[in-house]
């Protein structure tokens, strides 16, 4: 068994780690986003070849709501690694 003594974080890391944490959320929104598009392009695409209207509609309205969803998730993810991060 080996043991390691780290010291505790300064504040200034602290801070740091909280950036890193907030860009990472960021990455994540950005990829839920990009998602959200090529599927509404694939939708688009099917409205095309002779889906209904209406049902593109309904399909576009739920990828909407999966991704507020999965982004508030995020932030609530971020605020609370950020509340730990701080925690001394």
């Amino acid at each position: 068994m080996i043991l390691l003594t780290l010291p505790p974080l300064t504040e200034e890391r602290r801070k740091t780690l909280v950036k890193q944490c907030k860009a990472e959320g960021e990455n994540g929104k950005i990829s839920i986003r990009s998602v959200r598009k090529d599927t509404n392009e694939a939708l688009k695409k099917l409205q095309k070849e002779g889906a209904s209207e209406d049902e593109v509609k309904r399909a576009e309205d739920k990828v909407q709501k999966l991704t507020d969803q999965f982004s508030a998730k995020i932030d609530e993810l971020i605020e609370k690694k950020e509340e730990e991060i701080m925690t001394v």
